[in-house]
């Protein structure tokens, strides 16, 4: 199984494979899309995990917001602290009021207004219960990443954090978003269907 990878995966790398291509441009093509952040891989890699037209227009809207994925807040707050506050906000019935001086409803309203949620992006490619947070902090990236376990006390040790220059993360997602482009423009011809219009 052929696949793109990008970037360094001992520190951040997006890695992906195109199974089969299709000429929606809403779904791209069926494959795999993971993140690699501190050696860590988040994500389904398997040849049909996901549709990926999710992904590659999540990418691309980041290029595209570039720089304003901003919680000043939490820019100097624990990873862990950070993965912890955004699993209870989310996804549990918690008696917590208090997340960083914020209650909970403006807390979930920060991390969704200033698009710092980047993984899951609304395919299956992250049904494996990988999350991934990009801030923009001046000229760096600070990314984290967690899985939400069955287990609270084990998302821990499921817990990557790398700070970039803002330079290198941005460049992996734009040649990781050219290359796949290409891939998929090449299958799409070699199976003889047209790009749809809509």
């Amino acid at each position: 199984m052929n696949s793109i990878i990008v970037g360094n995966t001992k520190f951040f790398a997006i890695e992906s494979s195109i199974t089969k291509a299709f000429p929606s441009l809403s779904q791209r093509a069926l494959g795999y899309f993971v993140i690699h952040i501190g050696e860590k891989l988040y994500g389904v890699r398997e040849s049909d995990a996901s549709m990926l037209g999710c992904s590659f227009g999540s990418v691309n809207d980041r290029l595209l917001q570039r720089g304003t994925h901003q919680i000043p807040l939490l820019s100097t707050i624990e990873a862990t602290l950070i993965a912890e506050a955004y699993l209870e906000a989310i996804y549990t019935e918690t008696e917590r009021t208090d997340y960083f001086g914020l209650p909970k409803t403006k807390f979930i309203d920060v991390l969704y207004n200033s698009a710092v949620v980047w993984a899951p992006d609304g395919d299956e490619a992250f049904d494996d219960g990988s999350h991934v947070l990009q801030f923009d902090i001046g000229n760096k990236v600070r990314l984290i990443a967690f899985t939400n376990t069955d287990a609270p006390g084990e998302m821990i040790s499921t817990v990557a954090e790398e700070w970039l220059d803002a330079e290198v993360f941005y460049n992996v997602l734009s040649r990781w978003s050219d290359l796949f482009a290409a891939e998929w423009a090449v299958k799409i011809e070699e199976s003889d269907d047209a790009p749809a219009t809509k």
